[in-house]
């Protein structure tokens, strides 16, 4: 303080009331200083309290949203076959058309889990019954003014010349035109997004099996969900590349969604950064130099080959069984470490049983094979057709009539009609004739 005073003029030393005024203006500084500090730093405070509200506010609005939709679902949702006029085809890229349904008696339609698939019953010209095939949804889940679905023809393998054509799809690509009515099944399907959280997400597809989990980064961009959203898409070329411009837009107006476009065989046409991201085939190791972590929810889809090399890339690297979810077009080709079927019946020797299975229609008889995951995937080793469609126990389209015998099943499913079964969830408990 004494040097202090020194500091001052003379006069100042000399004027007690100039000392003192000194020090109260020194003291309001200082208590202004802190005082606007304080101010600041309630502000601070007040906006990171406003964000998390704002952030809560619109998690509750969206939950709100999301429950209400599924009580729209439950009150718009219907039982067995409704019709549904095509309202729109478009082509997409070669042999791939998006098909837009409304229905035919004008009244609402329930939202759909993105994820999910429409069944369809096909009068097919010349089958003699109708024809029952599953398409995944391609569409936002909250859209309810519309359904969409985008089909590929499938193509019966260059080595196997006398396998026809997809019946499904090539009646779809080839035959279906605008104004035509169909036969639909409620949305369903246990493969789907779960919209209510706001964890993370991974969205993996390869070709066609693009349709389901581009119906959730849709969705995930039409709700205003801030989620983290990753979405990868593996195809040939951008002849290959259906939704393409769909693909694009998401994200326009999405800053969460990031969006990793693999061409397998880029055309010397295709433009690095603008038709796609990275050349070469999308394998578990593409999705490792990408993401920032392995801490996410991932959604599969695509052929067999491909979702078994994903699978076993996302296990390899620590991730949970809990955390990936799959669909697969085509036989089921994996297995979760977490799941498991009922244990084989064995004989007194410890050996598995011996079953014979009889298919009524062609009178075949053959020594069940224990290898094979179940009925459906026998009878198609053996050449004996049957139709399927979701192969997961939901649409219905490969139950048989048991004639004789019991079946067990894989998985808790609702069995259907007494005295059948369906074929590809269940496996022989006992020796079976089939109505095949």
């Amino acid at each position: 303080m004494q040097s202090l005073l020194t500091s001052f003029p003379d006069e100042w030393r000399t004027s007690p009331g100039l000392v003192i005024g000194f020090a109260l203006l020194a003291t309001v500084t200082v208590q202004t200083v802190l005082a606007l500090f304080g101010s600041v730093r309630r502000m601070a405070q007040q906006r990171h309290q406003f964000h998390l509200e704002r952030e809560r506010l619109s998690y509750e609005v969206r939950l709100a949203k999301s429950r209400w939709t599924q009580m729209e679902h439950e009150k718009s949702s219907w039982n067995g076959w409704r019709k549904f006029q095509v309202f729109q085809k478009r082509f997409e890229c070669e042999d791939v058309f998006s098909f837009v349904l409304k229905p035919h008696d004008g009244k609402p339609i329930p939202a759909f889990k993105p994820g999910q698939y429409l069944t369809f019953g096909l009068d097919i010209p010349g089958r003699d019954k109708q024809v029952v095939r599953c398409y995944s949804l391609s569409s936002a889940g909250s859209d309810n003014s519309a359904y969409r679905v985008t089909i590929k023809k499938e193509k019966a393998p260059p080595d196997k010349p006398g396998v026809p054509h997809g019946v499904g799809s090539s009646f779809f690509v080839d035959a279906v035109q605008e104004g035509d009515i169909l036969n639909v099944k409620a949305p369903s399907g246990h493969f789907h997004l779960e919209t209510q959280k706001q964890t993370p997400v991974v969205l993996i597809s390869a070709g066609v099996g693009i349709t389901p989990v581009l119906s959730m980064a849709l969705d995930i961009a039409a709700t205003g969900s801030r989620r983290e959203t990753w979405f990868f898409f593996v195809c040939r070329n951008r002849a290959d590349h259906m939704l393409k411009a769909e693909v694009e837009r998401l994200t326009a107006g999405s800053d969460n969604i990031r969006v990793v476009v693999c061409y397998s065989k880029p055309s010397a046409e295709d433009v690095q950064g603008k038709d796609y991201h990275t050349a070469g085939r999308l394998t578990p190791d593409v999705l490792k130099s990408v993401l920032p972590s392995n801490n996410y929810d991932y959604y599969l889809c695509g052929n067999g080959s491909f979702m078994k090399s994903m699978y076993e890339g996302l296990t390899d690297w620590g991730v949970p069984d809990g955390k990936i979810h799959y669909e697969a077009f085509g036989p089921a080709t994996i297995k979760k470490t977490t799941e498991t079927a009922p244990p084989i019946p064995v004989d007194g020797a410890g050996t598995a049983k011996k079953f014979s299975i009889t298919f009524g229609k062609s009178g075949r008889v053959v020594a069940w094979d224990p290898a094979l995951l179940n009925l459906l995937d026998f009878a198609k080793a053996h050449d004996v057709r049957i139709d399927s469609g979701c192969r997961a126990g939901s649409c219905g389209s490969c139950s048989v009539a048991v004639k004789q015998g019991a079946v067990e099943y894989l998985s808790q499913v609702d069995a259907g009609e007494e005295g059948s079964c369906l074929t590809c969830v269940c496996r022989p408990k006992t020796d079976l004739v089939l109505d095949a």
